[in-house]
This record gives structure tokens, C-alpha cells and sequence, in this order.
């Protein structure tokens, strides 16, 4: 937390008492949330229970690189590399919905590069596969025997 207060400072923000929670939220949950998922939390603790509580601190904290938005769900999850510069993939499993966050520059690379070809120029990439993690994959498999 001292970390991402830092990289604040670093970019002229500030982590108020209401993002400094909304991003332990996201860091304990190790899932993608949804902004009510969040508020109802964020409520719980005295934080208010008005919808932009949770969007504003949300959208900070993805403006400074903190958190990710998730589009396929419409949800938030914490940065797992803060302080580096970087559009990862994520891996996202349908059944209890674990999130795990890797590097995606060689397959954005790769992309660019077929992209180019055509002459087409890509702006932005968003790589969110799902699937089933280990646990789900063999509670399935399991299941099945």
C-alpha cells in the first residue's frame, strides 16, 4: 500500500482514505469486482452508498495504474505490477472467477505486426480470455470420473 501511495505521490495524486480501501478491497478479493460489488463494501464501512463513491475511486485507481478494468465483466481488479507501464492479458475463470494477470507484449506485438500488414493501426487491445482455472479444471474433471 505504501508502494502504490508512492507512485501517487510520484504522479501528483493523492490516496485518500476511501481509494487507499477500495484498492485493499480489490487486493483482497483476488477477482475481478464489480463497482457495486465495491460500493456495498465501501458502504458497509462507512464509506457511503452512493454509486460514484465507488466509480470515482475506481476509475482512479485504474488512471494511475493501480487497478485494471476488466470489459468482458464489467468489473475492477488490482494491478498485480504496479509501477510498470504495461496493457496485460488476463485469464479469467468462468466458474469461480479467479483472475490471473500475465504479460500479453508478445502477443500485442504479434497482433501489431499482422495488423500492419493490412495497413490497419491498432490503438488499443484488450486480451481477456476464459476459461477454467486449475481447481475448477479438476473439481470438473474429478467430478466427471
Amino acid at each position: 500500500m505504501d508502494q502504490a501511495a508512492g507512485r501517487l505521490a510520484e504522479q501528483g495524486g493523492r490516496m485518500t482514505p476511501v481509494r487507499r480501501r477500495t484498492l485493499e478491497i480489490l487486493l483482497e478479493s483476488h477477482r475481478a469486482m464489480g463497482a457495486y460489488e465495491v460500493l456495498d463494501r465501501l458502504a458497509a464501512e462507512g464509506f457511503g452508498h452512493q454509486p460514484p463513491v465507488a466509480y470515482r475511486a475506481l476509475e482512479f485507481l485504474v488512471d494511475h495504474g493501480l487497478a485494471h478494468r476488466l470489459q468482458r465483466l464489467n468489473a475492477f481488479a488490482a494491478c498485480l505490477h504496479p509501477g510498470h507501464d504495461h496493457a496485460p492479458a488476463f485469464l479469467i475463470c468462468r466458474t469461480c472467477g479467479t483472475l490471473a494477470e500475465l504479460p500479453a507484449a508478445p502477443v500485442r506485438s504479434a497482433l501489431a505486426d499482422l495488423a500492419a500488414e493490412t495497413g490497419f493501426a491498432v490503438e488499443r487491445v484488450t486480451i481477456e480470455a476464459l476459461g477454467l482455472c486449475p481447481a475448477c479444471a479438476e473439481a470438473r474433471t474429478g467430478a466427471g470420473a
